[in-house]
């Protein structure tokens, strides 16, 4: 070590780190247990942005409609990575520092216990005076046998197995004549300790595979007709970053019905969607998906989310060409199945684009105040609807939500008097537009079901993490360090047996190993109540 003179004293000088010195002091940092809870935490903190703002994996449409409405925050978070916490280079970095965090502090401390493991026990102290003890009592046999006789009811085991899961005895004879047991146990807290953080990581790196290799999708099926499982099929798909989806497996679906029963005051019963499920090469074959039990196919499973109607509409233009036709999905307001839908007619033979806002009502009543729903089957089925003319916006190439209809552009219909004009129509019923606009026909009511595939391949490694974290916590909590030592020495011809025994200040039982090992070394029954304490 440097030293600089100063008057009549020297004093050491600071040492100099160097670049390995600053890497081995940055390494323990990093390695350290306090770090490693402050990363833990940081990543807590991380994660709420990713369920608070919208994020573009998940929802790339919402994301874009954020960043327009904020003109100066949406471009920041956007550039700093919150609009994508879980793809962003920070996020990333939070985890793999933690990763390195953990595993450098597991690792050490796992070498350290298998050496305690196999390094035999140390031998029975000198003085037992400053433990708790018990003795001296007076045995009929020699002081080797009275230590044979409380080594039997330890019930030691050799190796590292008996570490971990009995007793390991030492007997040794002393230079005054004296035999000394010395028996342990209680690895286990340290097995359980290692099992609980290492889990951490597991559990750290089954959320990470997951995240890499998930995939989740959902569509809206009409009866009678089918889906075959691709990305582009999808109504909403999000998968991770490293997910091919040439992955998927091909299979089609077709809803043959959905059965929906209510009791009388509208409450749901049972939801069942009926299916034809068919593999590539494969007989199809008639299956069932309902709540909660859902259909499997390789490592996705298929759910019925929910179920609703979709109206099948033919709208005429003013020329009475077939403009639109097909069913038209409506989505439940209420019990009652109150639903909205919106209708867009682009293709028009002549005159402006048609728009239309509708509301189904299954069970149609009206009252003199108001109209609505009283049950969700439909036993008297109409649909209300509000008609547009004008540019629909389809044309810009600017995505749009189907459940909604961009009136920027768009002017209602009116009637005579400059009111709006709303159209009602019964099921099979046609309805003219005004001002030789067209027509409308209501043509059927069949139900559609909303299904949900996900395959996650990470859950089953995720479990098993998540059980051994649980398991190893619990070792780590119950499981106790115990030592318990005896010294037999012949006193003019009589065994003298004295014990003590050692253990942390929680463990209540370790008093009655001792009087069980004490007694039977001195040749007697147990204190009554020896066996509970133990156990406890």
């Amino acid at each position: 070590m440097a030293r600089v003179k100063l008057d009549n004293y020297v004093v050491p000088a600071a040492p100099r780190l160097g670049f390995r010195g600053w890497l081995r002091w940055i390494w323990r940092q990093v390695t350290s247990m306090r770090v490693a809870l402050i990363l833990l935490l940081l990543l807590a903190l991380a994660s709420i942005p990713g369920s608070v703002l919208p994020q573009w994996p998940q929802d790339a449409a919402a994301t874009r409609a954020f960043v327009a409405d904020n003109p100066f925050w949406g471009p920041f978070l956007d550039a700093t990575g919150f609009l994508d916490v879980f793809g962003s280079a920070w996020f990333t970095a939070i985890y793999l520092l933690l990763f390195a965090s953990l595993i450098g502090c597991i690792a050490p401390r796992a070498a350290h216990h298998y050496r305690e493991l196999r390094r035999p026990i140390a031998a029975t102290p000198r003085s037992l005076s400053r433990y708790d003890g018990a003795g001296p009592e007076r045995a009929d046999v020699a002081p080797d046998d009275a230590l044979a006789r409380a080594s039997a009811v330890l019930r030691p085991r050799a190796g590292w197995v008996g570490a971990l899961r009995g007793y390991r005895v030492r007997i040794d004879r002393r230079d005054d004549g004296s035999v000394a047991l010395a028996a342990e146990t209680g690895h286990m807290r340290e097995l359980g300790n290692l099992v609980f953080h290492a889990s951490l990581v597991a559990v750290l790196l089954a959320v990470a595979y997951g995240t890499l290799f998930t995939y989740r999708g959902q569509a809206i099926v009409v009866e009678g007709r089918s889906f075959t499982n691709a990305v582009s099929a999808y109504d909403t798909f999000s998968s991770g970053s490293l997910f091919d989806p040439s992955d998927l497996d091909p299979f089609t679906i077709r809803l043959d019905s959905l059965d929906a029963s209510f009791s009388d005051t509208g409450r749901p019963l049972h939801f069942q969607a009926n299916v034809t499920y068919t593999e590539p090469g494969e007989e199809p074959v008639a299956e069932e998906i309902s709540v909660n039990h859902p259909l499997e196919s390789g490592d996705a499973k298929v759910y019925l989310q929910g179920n609703g109607y979709a109206p099948v509409l033919t709208v005429r233009d003013a020329a009475g060409e077939v403009a639109f036709s097909g069913p038209v999905v409506f989505l439940a307001q209420d019990a009652a199945y109150t639903s909205t839908g919106v209708v867009k007619v682009p293709d028009v033979t002549t005159g402006e684009q048609l728009g239309f806002k509708a509301t189904l009502y299954p069970t149609f009543l009206e009252g003199p105040f108001a109209v609505g729903s009283i049950h969700p089957d439909p036993a008297n089925p109409v649909i209300e609807m509000l008609a547009y003319t004008g540019d629909l916006g389809l044309d810009a190439g600017i995505p749009q939500n189907v459940y909604t209809l961009d009136e920027s552009q768009l002017s209602p219909v009116q009637d005579e008097d400059g009111q709006p004009v709303t159209l009602r129509l019964a099921l099979g019923e046609t309805v003219d537009l005004p001002d030789g606009l067209g027509s409308v026909t209501f043509e059927e009511l069949p139900r559609y079901g909303a299904f949900d595939l996900r395959a996650d391949p990470s859950l089953p490694w995720l479990l098993t993490a998540a059980v051994l974290t649980l398991v190893g916590l619990a070792t780590s909590l119950f499981a106790s360090r115990r030592k318990v030592w005896l010294v037999a020495r012949d006193d003019d011809g009589t065994t003298v047996v004295t014990g003590a025994a050692y253990a942390p200040a929680h463990d209540a039982g370790v008093g009655g190993v001792l009087e069980r090992a004490i007694a039977a070394a001195a040749g007697r029954e147990p204190a009554p109540g020896a066996e509970e304490k133990e156990e406890e």
